[in-house]
């Protein structure tokens, strides 16, 4: 009967701690199982830490809406849009070293994957793109290129994956 006890009494203590565990290491995730669920890895990533030790190295293109560019961008991204068309594309050599992001890293991929159809040969999605950036510590600019704490998350679907900042929606 003492055995039964403690073993009763061993289960109701472990599971709701095996429950927290597990609830904190989805929310840990975060960003990296929303990637793998999402993205084909078509494009190499390069991280945040990467970009900013080599930041000059590389033609930043921020490739979500216009909207979220104005609230705030990386320092000296070129917007793009969602949509490569070669037609407003600016004048890029395709041997440069291209890093492309959105806010998560998701819709940026599939305009990678259109640059490269179209003979880029370094390109790169920003894991995490500007809500890791952002989360790294890293400074980003509104329309007028000043430091802001604002990022616009594209949907309430998107915040939580945002952990720094002033969420804009």
């Amino acid at each position: 009967m003492n055995k039964l006890f403690y073993l009763i009494v061993i289960l109701l203590v472990a599971m709701p701690i095996s429950g927290i565990a597990q609830e904190k290491e989805s929310q840990e995730k975060g960003i990296p199982e929303l990637l793998k669920s999402y993205n084909r890895r078509t494009v190499p990533y390069v991280t945040v830490q990467t970009l900013k030790m080599e930041y000059d190295d590389y033609i930043i293109l921020d490739t979500r809406k216009k909207e979220e560019y104005k609230v705030s961008h990386l320092p000296n991204a070129i917007w793009v849009g969602e949509k490569y068309n070669p037609e407003n594309f600016p004048e890029i050599n395709k041997e440069d070293k291209v890093v492309v992001y959105c806010s998560v890293g998701i819709r940026s991929e599939s305009f990678g994957e259109d640059l490269q159809k179209n003979g880029f040969e370094k390109v790169y999605n920003l894991y995490g793109s500007i809500f890791s950036w952002k989360d790294a510590g890293y400074q980003i600019v509104d329309a007028e290129n000043k430091p802001t704490e604002k990022v616009h998350v594209f949907g309430k679907t998107w915040a939580k994956y945002l952990k720094t900042g002033e969420k804009v929606y």
